[in-house]
């Protein structure tokens, strides 16, 4: 599955499990387990079921046999309370995925009083069928393979078990590989590596920075990042590897791409991740690469308006452990809510509601998959001129039922002058939009969708804790006490002041419809370490952001973020691993994260990781 790097200690020396030398020498509950072994039982009467019903002879009905294997953020063991499992259930060559798995494993589950909220999704990338049994969130997936016998001891690591595949398949078996080659790839995995893992998802979380379907990053992501982290330090705790996480991204040259170990062809001729040779992973801004056959960028979604965001808070981060060397930061100040109601001074308001909460489900899955399309198509009809900051959660309006929100920051491109009375008209933009989210194959009457424009504000209240507008701004944050130490911060609070002067859906200002063809840096090796440059503020933005190019494994995940009660200052309550991987994050005191952390090596991000990639 491509080459390995360092790890585990063996006969005093370390197994390597990554593809570039260490930098640097210096879960689920109970119930759940319970709750997927039960899902396993259903799986293995359905194929039985179906096995007689095919009339196969009474051997193959009675080795009939179907297996279920966990992925993910359970199986990586990250898992918090209320989560959705990740699951693969992995069927034989006889049962089929529109017949079998959503025709009849569908009707069974329909009929159990133990299962609520089925959502079969059947024309998703990576087609998922999404319930709760006896309350447990499932994201239930399906593999067919060419087998007649699914035989118990079965091995998906092995790259036979895609032989003759579709590519549903090889995108849902994907996920369970995946996962698997990380835990073999990184090392220290149940203490460093899964304590680090929870406390960047939490601050992901509490920055706004974790969400796939919205163009931030997913779970799958935020893993890849950390295991890199892992291997480049193998012997660091969980609060220096938080620490290095901030300064290795801050520098990371993008679109080079994030990965742990070498992309390999494989001998089945499946489509890896290869801008060489494909034109759509060319496009690809911020590639995060899977690590298992066929390798594929699981970052995929990534715009450049959600590039910039990311690495705006990769900075942010990287100053505040910077701040602990010298005592004037503290491990809280990390994990502030980023307040993005103060933020703007301009915003769309997208207002959804349906009928009853099962249509207001499926519309709100719809809809949320749809925005990051919304945000494509506002910067590259503006030139990315207007810039857009999605909010990667809903907002229920307790007044209406069945009614709930989604909100966009806009801000003009800063360092670009304003010239007149400019106006961003994206009138049309937004009736595209609205057009292609009406399209929806399960639409029923009562399904609305509407685009506002608000200032700030005229922001309801209803996104506010206890639905309660602040009387003043949220306390003072990281950027606010920066922005007054540091001059060159002015000019962009400058140019934020302006904002409200140039953004609205109305207007007679021109659309601007074509699209530029953007620049396309140097194609680099695949098979090389992404390289890292020195820190810059700015964020190269060349490469197409409408363009989509293949996944692993898309899903639209509503527990990602609520983003009720995490904005302006209130935080969340901490789930019990958190709460366990943030005390151990901050166990050492900021003078020992000075002296351990930061005065080691000053030099050790230096050449060969600081040199380009040669062209292919």
């Amino acid at each position: 599955m491509g080459s390995h790097g360092f790890s585990n200690h063996n006969n005093g020396q370390q197994q390597r499990l990554g593809i570039t030398e260490p930098i640097s020498l210096g879960g689920p509950t109970e119930y759940d387990v319970i709750k997927t072994r039960e899902l396993e039982k259903i799986v293995k009467i359905w194929v039985k079921t179906i096995s007689r019903g095919k009339g196969l002879n009474e051997e193959l009905v009675q080795e009939a046999n179907a297996k279920i294997f966990t992925f993910g953020s359970y199986r990586l063991g990250v898992h918090g309370p209320g989560a959705d499992i990740d699951i693969l259930c992995v069927g034989p060559r006889y049962a089929s995925r529109d017949e079998d798995f959503f025709g009849e494993l569908h009707k069974m589950l329909s009929e159990m009083t133990e299962v609520t909220e089925l959502h079969p999704v059947p024309d998703a990338h990576v087609p998922v069928m999404r319930l709760k049994l006896n309350g447990v969130s499932i994201d239930l997936l399906y593999a067919k393979l060419s087998l007649w016998v699914i035989p118990e001891n079965l091995d998906i690591s092995q790259e036979s078990i895609l032989q003759n595949a579709d590519e549903q398949t090889v995108r849902s078996l994907n996920g369970c590989r995946v996962t698997d080659q990380v835990l073999r790839l990184v090392p220290n995995i149940q203490e460093n590596f899964r304590t680090t893992l929870k406390c960047m998802k939490f601050w992901a979380k509490h920055r706004g920075v974790y969400s796939n379907v919205t163009g931030f990053l997913g779970g799958i992501n935020w893993a890849l990042l950390v295991a890199l982290i892992c291997q480049l330090f193998p012997n660091a705790v969980p609060n220096m590897l938080v620490s290095r996480f901030f300064r290795v991204y801050t520098k990371w040259r993008w679109p080079n791409p994030v990965m742990l170990c070498g992309i390999e062809e494989g001998s089945l001729g499946l489509q890896v991740w290869d801008p060489r040779r494909h034109p759509k992973d060319r496009s690809h801004l911020m590639p995060i690469i899977t690590p298992a056959y066929p390798c594929m960028n699981s970052s995929y979604n990534v715009s450049s308006s959600t590039l910039r965001i990311i690495m705006k808070e990769f900075q942010r981060g990287n100053e505040i452990c910077e701040a602990m060397e010298a005592n004037k930061a503290d491990w809280d100040t990390l994990f502030e809510p980023h307040p993005f109601f103060e933020a703007y001074k301009n915003y769309l308001q997208i207002d959804i509601s349906a009928e009853n909460a099962d249509d207001l489900r499926k519309w709100k899955g719809w809809v949320e998959s749809r925005l990051r399309h919304l945000t494509l198509k506002i910067e590259r009809h503006t030139y990315d001129m207007l810039q857009c900051h999605p909010h990667p959660g809903d907002f229920p309006d307790k007044s209406r039922p069945y009614h709930c929100s989604y909100f966009m920051g806009l801000q003009r491109k800063q360092g670009v002058p304003l010239s007149g009375a400019q106006k961003f008209d994206i009138r049309p933009t937004v009736e595209e939009f609205k057009h292609s989210v009406n399209m929806y194959t399960l639409w029923k009457p009562g399904m609305d969708v509407h685009v506002s424009h608000v200032k700030r504000d005229s922001i309801p209240s209803f996104v506010f804790p206890g639905a309660v507008r602040p009387s003043h701004p949220s306390k003072v944050t990281w950027h606010s006490k920066r922005s007054s130490e540091l001059s060159t911060f002015g000019h962009a609070h400058a140019e934020e002041s302006e904002e409200g002067k140039v953004f609205v859906l109305g207007g007679n200002g021109d659309r601007k419809r074509k699209v530029g063809e953007d620049s396309v840096d140097t194609l680099r090796s695949s098979k090389s370490l992404a390289s890292l440059s020195p820190c810059s503020r700015e964020v190269d933005e060349d490469g197409n952001p409408d363009s989509i190019g293949s996944c692993w494994y898309e899903k639209c995940d509503d527990s990602e973020m609520n983003g009720s009660g995490e904005e302006q200052g209130e935080k969340p309550d901490l789930e019990d691993g958190e709460k366990v991987a943030i005390e151990k994050i901050k166990c050492g005191p900021c003078d020992s994260l000075a002296q351990h952390v930061f005065s080691e090596e000053p030099d050790e991000l230096t050449p060969p990781l600081l040199t380009e990639m040669p062209p292919p």
